[in-house]
Parts: C-alpha cells; sequence; structure tokens
C-alpha cells in the first residue's frame, strides 16, 4: 500500500480506493450541515436512522471559511480502516494487539526539518484572534453547544515525572480564546495529569492536535489497563506504521504537538476556573454523544485558555459525529485488541476473535468467538466473558459463541441467543458496577438499586453450545460449489 504518514496522504490513499472517498465542492455550514449530510452519507454506528456505512466526506466549500476544508467519516468503516492501516479486516483487534508487543515511541522532528503544522501561526496575543473565525469545528445538530473539536489529540504530561499520554475529548469553543473541555471521570490519564497540576496551584500545558495519521487516532483508543498511566499510545502508532511518530515543540506552550497535524491548538488547562458548557447556546444540551444520545451540558467544565492556533497552509479540519461509526472504529478495535490480549494470556488458544460491535458504541456490547474443544473446556467461556470486563471496564455486555457464528452479523449472533441461550440457565449478571456515565440507563431514575449514577449491571450472555451437545446442533451443510466456475455470478 502507498505510505501514510498525515492526513493528506490518507485522503489521497482513499481517492484510489473505489467507494471509500467522496469529495464536494458544494457550499456546507459548519453549522450542524455537515454532520447532516454525512448522517446519509456514511455515517452509520447509533446514529438515528435511516443512516448507513458508506464513504469518507471531503468539503471543499465551507462557508465562512475560505481558506479551510473539513473531512469527516474517515474511519466511519471497518473496511476503511483496514485498508488505512494495512491490517485484516476481520481481525483487525488481534492484529493490533500484536503491535503491543513491538512499539516504536515518537521522536522529536528533526532540527532544521520543515514543521507542517506551524506553516501558519495565530497567537492570542493577535488583535483578531478569534477561534470562533479560525478553527471551523462544526456543530453535530441544532442543539448543540457550540461547535465541537471532536477529533482533538490532546496531549500533556505529568509535573511529577514528566511522562506524556495523549487522549481525545470533547472540546467545546466557548470564546474567542476558551475551550470548555469534559474530562469523563475517572477514565483518562490527562485528567489524572491535571489533578497532579491542581494539586500543585499550577495551570496544565497541553496541545490539540487535529488531522492526523488514522494510525494515531486508532492508538489512542486504548486504555488501562492495556496501557496504563504514563503509556503514550502514540509508540502503537509507530509499531504500525514502523516508523517513530514525529513530534515538535509548541510554540507558546511547554508542550510538544504532532509535527504533521493539519491543526494545533496550544494553551493551559486552568487549575481554578470553569465554565457552563452551554453559555452560548442555553439548550441544556451538550452533543450527540456514541450511545446515541445527546449528552446534557456540563454545569462546570474546565476551561482550556488557547495562547495560539497554529495550522497548515489551506488546513483540513477532521471531525466526527459522535454515535457514528467512527467512535466504534477508534474506541471499538482497540477494546478488541486489549480483550483478546488479556484472554489469550489467560486462556490461550480458545478465543478465536472478538468485536466490539457497533450497537454499543465500540464500547458496551463485546461478542466473543469462544472455541471449546474437550469437555475441560467448558465454563472457560464464562471466565473469558469475565476477563473482558477486566480488560476494559467500561464494558456492559458480553455474547459468548461459537466458531461457526459470524461475530460481524448481529443477525448470526441473535440467531445465536435464539436457539442456544435460555436465560434461567445461560445469563449472568453482575450487578453494581461501574460502567459509563454516557449509558442514560445507568441512573437511579431507572431502578432504585442503583445507587449512583454511571452504575449498572454487567451482563454476560453465553451463546454457545454445552460441548457434549455440539453433534445436535450442527448448522444445515449446503454444497460447497466451485466458486471459480461461478465467480461472474458471485460478483455481480
Amino acid at each position: 500500500m502507498a505510505e501514510i504518514h498525515d492526513l493528506r496522504s490518507a485522503l489521497e490513499f482513499l481517492e484510489g480506493e473505489q467507494g471509500q472517498l467522496l469529495t464536494t465542492d458544494t457550499e456546507v455550514d459548519p453549522d450542524a450541515e455537515v454532520s447532516g449530510v454525512y448522517r446519509y452519507v456514511g455515517a452509520g454506528g447509533t446514529v438515528m436512522r435511516p443512516t448507513k456505512e458508506g464513504p469518507a466526506m471531503l468539503f471543499n466549500n465551507v462557508k465562512g471559511f475560505p481558506d479551510a476544508k473539513v473531512v469527516i467519516g474517515m474511519l466511519a468503516s471497518r473496511k476503511r480502516v483496514s485498508k488505512l492501516i494495512g491490517m485484516d479486516e476481520e481481525h483487525l483487534g488481534l492484529e493490533m494487539g500484536k503491535k503491543l508487543q513491538h512499539t516504536i515511541p515518537p521522536v522529536m522532528i528533526e532540527e532544521g526539518k520543515h514543521i507542517d503544522c506551524q506553516e501558519v501561526v495565530h497567537k492570542a496575543t493577535d488583535h483578531d484572534f478569534d477561534l470562533r473565525t479560525l478553527v471551523p469545528a462544526p456543530t453535530n445538530t441544532p442543539e448543540d453547544a457550540g461547535p465541537y473539536i471532536t477529533m482533538g489529540l490532546c496531549m500533556g504530561h505529568d509535573p511529577e515525572n514528566g511522562t506524556s499520554d495523549v487522549t481525545i475529548h470533547r472540546l467545546c469553543i466557548e470564546s474567542k480564546d476558551e475551550l470548555g473541555m469534559w474530562i469523563t471521570p475517572g477514565s483518562r490519564h490527562l485528567g489524572a495529569f491535571f489533578d497532579r497540576w491542581k494539586a500543585e496551584g499550577k495551570d496544565m500545558p497541553i496541545s490539540i492536535s487535529i488531522g492526523l495519521d488514522p494510525a494515531v487516532y486508532m492508538s489512542a483508543g486504548f486504555e488501562a489497563p492495556t496501557t496504563p498511566l504514563g503509556y503514550n499510545e502514540l509508540q502503537i502508532a509507530g509499531a504500525i506504521r514502523n516508523r517513530p511518530v514525529e513530534l515538535a515543540n509548541c510554540l507558546t506552550v511547554p508542550e510538544k504537538c504532532i509535527a504533521n497535524a493539519e491543526y494545533v491548538l496550544e494553551g493551559y488547562l486552568l487549575h481554578d476556573k470553569t465554565i457552563r458548557e452551554d453559555i452560548n447556546s442555553n439548550t441544556g444540551k451538550a452533543m450527540p454523544e456514541f450511545p446515541g444520545y445527546t449528552g446534557d451540558a456540563k454545569p462546570a467544565l474546565p476551561v482550556i485558555k488557547i495562547t495560539a492556533v497554529t495550522h497548515r497552509e489551506h488546513p483540513i479540519m477532521q471531525s466526527c459525529i459522535g454515535p457514528s461509526h467512527e467512535h466504534v472504529s477508534m474506541a471499538g478495535i482497540p477494546t478488541e485488541a486489549s480483550i483478546y490480549k488479556m484472554v489469550e494470556t489467560a486462556i490461550p488458544g480458545r478465543l478465536l476473535n472478538v468485536h466490539a460491535a457497533p450497537c454499543g458504541g465500540g464500547k458496551f456490547v463485546a461478542i466473543l468467538q469462544f472455541k471449546k474443544s474437550s469437555k475441560n473446556d467448558e465454563g472457560r467461556q464464562r471466565n473469558a466473558a469475565l476477563l473482558a470486563f477486566s480488560a476494559f471496564s467500561e464494558l456492559k455486555h458480553v455474547f459468548l459463541v461459537d466458531e461457526d457464528i459470524d461475530i460481524f452479523d448481529m443477525n448470526d449472533v441473535m440467531w445465536a441467543m435464539t436457539t442456544r441461550f435460555q436465560a434461567d440457565r445461560d445469563l449472568i449478571t453482575i450487578p453494581g458496577c461501574h460502567c459509563h456515565v454516557l449509558d442514560p440507563s445507568n441512573d437511579p431514575a431507572m431502578d432504585p438499586s442503583i445507587r449512583f449514577h454511571g452504575i449498572a449491571c454487567k451482563a454476560i450472555f453465553d451463546c454457545t453450545v454445552p460441548f457434549d451437545l455440539k453433534d445436535n446442533f450442527q448448522r444445515s451443510k449446503f454444497l460447497e460449489i466451485d466458486k471459480q466456475k461461478w465467480a461472474k455470478e458471485l460478483q455481480a
């Protein structure tokens, strides 16, 4: 495949892949229209129907931003992700998991080498500095609290030991030089770093890199325990590309950024200031999140005070729709890798594949394809499900299926559940667990037994056949045809 090292080379690659990139010169309004259009073109995921899986989309004519473009949906297809990072579509999680064993740390860009992301520089001290006119961040819906940066890779470091990390957060443009940043409680490493900066009474330097090599975005989705605090996920991207990610020093804050990013926002995460997320809209809403619902605006978000915006000439803003399949890819494929790695370590050779299904946004639902080779494997499938919950704490439901089930076809998974599952015997519930605050059913309003928002009942749906009954559950065997003889018909 062609060498991909940044967003532009990724787009160039997709131009040569039939049906993977749709480019338009029709003027688009970044205020809700970008997402409104892409919903029909290729959003997928948990987006309100009708929607579908389709190509990425590049808008060349963005209202109010004559020098910029907007791209959306780069990763909103498992097939497209596999092409962009050069891995097998059905085993993306397994193959990414193998990269964890051969990581390549990021490096500083060579001195004197051109820094793409700093071709154009706007400092907050400039009289006309305004994020709202510099950054073509779209809103997803007319209810949104404001324009959101949804594909911003935030980079910060630990004030105690200097270790750095990267995570993606929802960032709302609140004013000409301020962003509201939502840090999911207890699940983001930058949040832990920020707590330490606050304890010292200091603002945390931060960079936000936007418009990146798909390998970087795919690597940023890993979480603890696979990548513990201080583990920089950029080293996984280095392994995917077999070359280190290049970093550059920011111009106005003591932090680093991705050297070939389309945009970089530099600033400080303020230790002593918060902002109401919907201060400009007063809708009470934030933006659509991955479970398919619009999140409530937070009353007091941490504030990033922006000190500079740098970008490439004729920059490309990269965005995504919160509930789209793009989130499924970025969160789900690393989840698959993490589950496979943990289960394979503990129960080698039994777990054939994992799928973090779109219905769960890549976080809530995992389907485990487990092979029982002897009577001694009976029950191990449930051990594998428990290990999956340990590998990814936000997971809510695990479906266990046999090797003859297509884990990427929910009809097939539901068939297994219908014909191989008895709820009184094969449903295992684990109440009182912390899952994810964005699941609206994890709330005391749903049931008084839920003590606090975010607490849920995890569940295992064991849709596997008992080993001693396998002969009674054989699928109908059809004639295996000569595929060469029928090649023309099969391609139709």
